[in-house]
């Protein structure tokens, strides 16, 4: 498998941390098919798009905004980022990626996840206490969906389906189905007990975070029958690539410490994240990717030697950090970093190919 590296936003709509103004919704839906297409532009391989029902974001459906990044790019993978499986029907989650995948010639992907916010439960109607059960449910499901048509199959917490005729089906032969992992050794032993792909996330804490989760979770594969080896893994982590470490670090601090204070909350309150917190972040044994491109290239190196991962995702800029920034910085993660790796990996871009080739 060759590594690929791509980028994500949740496209949060957020106070400038200087002049306190906030950009429209309009303008955040735009930026983001914008960003989506210079990542395609540079060469990168994926990029993600966050689901939120709240105001402070504008990715409430992300199907759409992806959809309308499959007609801006050309060759990108399109993946959600996360997809909150318990809260939505697998029918119409199949329905609308099927459809992406169709308009953009076999790129869409799902990360299917529990969700970290919660606020889609109530919602929708779904009741928190069967949190775990409604994901476990729904992806089975949606794994019956990808795999048969028609679909026959009967739950606890769903209607069941006799002969259910789903459309449309997949551009080639299949979508990818990732299971999105917040750290749980649990969600990690299930995802490698079903064989799934695993996509991990770190949006703090050290670089290591997560290495007896991906020990367990190759382990279950093995023991399910699975060969490890063959399983792809990513992981997501905040970042950006400056044209020094300096202006790397303090281009993204303020903008990512009025996210982690305005939008990782759940009940209106959310985390102060000082500047020494986000340099020890920033440091060598920290997970944060920002640096100059020589930094960033090689801390993703660390990354996938320590984790034998198959992807990293940089979690990209937030609703506060000003466009010109961000693409700058999309910019040399597509051209300076990306080519770096490969070399370092004696492996050639994937974009080289187009879409369909073998």
């Amino acid at each position: 498998m060759a590594f690929e590296i791509g980028i994500m936003t949740f496209g949060e709509v957020t106070p400038d941390p200087v002049s306190g103004t906030t950009r429209t919704p309009h303008q955040r839906a735009r930026e983001t098919i914008e960003l989506a297409r210079v990542a395609d532009d540079v060469g990168l391989d994926v990029f993600g798009m966050g689901e939120h029902h709240r105001s402070d974001f504008v990715g409430s459906a992300p199907t759409i905004l992806l959809a309308a990044a499959a007609e801006a790019t050309k060759r990108i993978k399109l993946a959600s980022a996360v997809t909150v499986l318990s809260s939505e029907d697998p029918v119409r989650v199949w329905e609308q990626f099927a459809t992406i995948d169709l308009l953009s010639a076999g790129r869409a992907e799902i990360i299917a996840g529990r969700g970290s916010y919660t606020e889609s439960f109530p919602l929708f109607g779904y009741d928190l206490a069967d949190y775990s059960e409604l994901f476990r449910e729904k992806l089975d499901l949606l794994l019956r969906i990808r795999g048969e048509n028609p679909v026959t199959w009967t739950g606890r917490l769903r209607p069941p389906l006799v002969d259910a005729d789903i459309a449309p089906r997949a551009y080639g032969e299949t979508i990818p189905i990732w299971v999105g992992v917040g750290g749980s050794p649990a969600s990690a032993v299930s995802t490698g007990t079903r064989g799934l792909p695993l996509a991990l996330a770190i949006l703090f804490g050290p670089m290591d975070l997560h290495r007896e989760s991906i020990e367990l979770y190759r382990a279950a594969a093995e023991q399910a029958g699975y060969d490890p080896a063959t399983l792809p893994v990513s992981i997501s982590v905040g970042g950006y690539v400056g044209s020094s470490s300096r202006q790397a670090r303090d281009t993204m601090y303020p903008s990512f410490a009025r996210f982690m204070m305005e939008h990782n909350h759940q009940r209106g309150r959310g985390m102060m994240l000082p500047r020494e917190a986000f340099d020890a972040g920033a440091s060598p044994a920290g997970s944060y990717l920002v640096g100059d491109p020589e930094e960033v290239t090689d801390k993703i190196l660390r990354f996938r030697e320590l984790y034998g991962l198959t992807r990293i995702i940089v979690q990209m800029g937030s609703g506060s950090m000003p466009q010109r920034e961000l693409l700058a910085a999309v910019e040399r993660l597509g051209t300076e970093v990306a080519p770096a790796v490969r070399k370092a990996l004696g492996e050639t871009a994937t974009f080289d190919k187009e879409p369909g080739d073998a």
